[in-house]
């Protein structure tokens, strides 16, 4: 009887056991089934925020190999007579920077002549991010430039096949400004198109045409002067990317500069939010130091701030705008100019056009 009980105990421990083992079984399946799903969650979900970031290996003989998605964007927005405009959108500014990239570099594999360059004229209005385009696109230009010439020496640092040219260089003096008939108006619609200086424009571009290589100056925002012999470009240089607010204007000598391009780019954005960059960007870096705009507006009598015209002596020494006058200086003068050259568009022969859900790239330089 006792054996019989033992034996019994002993079933009834084991039946146990194993329905223990079936429950916890159970239990660490779904949990692990869970971890997992889990895992896949946050690593899809990891893999979808960081689908855009390269993953780069530098060695001091060879350049980063940069990733580029296949893309076929451009199409056709309108055709004029014998001129098609391709319009490129996306929403995803990585993606502009890759297809201008692809698009430019056959280019530059078929430009064989040392001398000879192609140039593209990348237009837009203040605040639509034609500094960040010019030298996103030069950059990747650059990096993918090892990879389509598999004839270059892998000993050899591959050099830079791209470069940007900015407009900004060729603004007019302030002692030229001063020289101007009514110099209180043109310091305070500095960045008009009567406040740059095309015929020199044109004149290096040309000379850039002609011998292949030309030093050029460069704008320097602190001082408000151009700098002199700051940029080369140079022989190697077969891209050559100049950007600017009127280069696609066809109006005057602009026209001249205008015709030198090989491709003419226009950046399309909403003026309302590129004038809320240009906004921060007034108020975060732009340098207050010139008291002719305030005489100019109470002249004029253009309703310009009262703190700006009362506490001139006091904003004068500040080193950033108050954000009335920065406001107030949009209304007068960078709209304006920003309508005006959004006319231009119809001159380009590539529209880039940024879809709305990607407003990212009017916090960039």
């Amino acid at each position: 009887m006792c054996v019989c009980f033992v034996f019994v105990t002993l079933s009834l421990s084991t039946m146990e056991f194993l329905t223990f083992r079936k429950i916890t079984g159970a239990i660490w399946s779904i949990k692990s089934s869970s971890l997992e799903s889990s895992s896949s969650s946050s690593s899809s979900l990891l893999n979808k925020c960081t689908r855009h970031q390269l993953s780069l290996s530098v060695s001091p003989t060879s350049r980063p190999r940069l990733a580029t998605r296949k893309l076929n964007r451009f199409k056709v927005l309108s055709t004029s007579g014998d001129k098609e405009t391709n319009v490129l959108e996306a929403k995803c500014i990585e993606e502009i920077y890759d297809a201008l990239a692809e698009r430019l570099l056959p280019v530059a594999a078929t430009t064989s002549n040392l001398d000879s360059k192609y140039i593209v004229g990348l237009a837009g209005s203040p605040g639509a991010g034609k500094s960040t385009v010019a030298s996103e696109v030069a950059r990747r230009i650059n990096m993918l430039w090892p990879q389509k010439a598999p004839a270059m020496d892998s000993l050899v640092e591959p050099f830079d096949i791209a470069v940007v040219l900015p407009m900004d260089g060729f603004h007019l003096y302030r002692h030229q400004l001063d020289a101007m008939e009514n110099p209180e108006e043109a310091h305070a619609r500095r960045g008009a198109p009567w406040t740059f200086d095309p015929a020199r424009l044109l004149t290096f571009l040309k000379t850039l045409r002609s011998q292949g290589s030309v030093y050029v100056p460069s704008f320097n925002h602190g001082v408000g002067d151009p700098v002199e012999d700051d940029i080369f470009v140079s022989l190697q240089h077969k891209v050559v990317i100049v950007e600017g607010n009127y280069l696609l204007l066809e109006e005057g000598i602009w026209k001249e500069v205008s015709s030198v391009f090989n491709e003419k780019w226009f950046i399309e954005v909403d003026i309302d939010k590129a004038m809320e960059r240009v906004l921060k960007r007034h108020i975060s870096t732009g340098k207050y130091n010139q008291s002719p705009i305030f005489s100019f507006g109470l002249k004029r009598n253009i309703c310009t701030p009262s703190s700006a015209i009362f506490q001139c002596g006091i904003i004068c020494a500040q080193p950033r705008k108050p954000p009335d006058v920065a406001k107030w200086r949009i209304k007068y003068n960078d709209r304006p100019n920003a309508e005006l050259i959004n006319e231009s568009k119809i001159n380009a022969d590539l529209v880039i056009r940024f879809m709305e859900v990607d407003a990212s790239y009017l916090d960039l330089a």
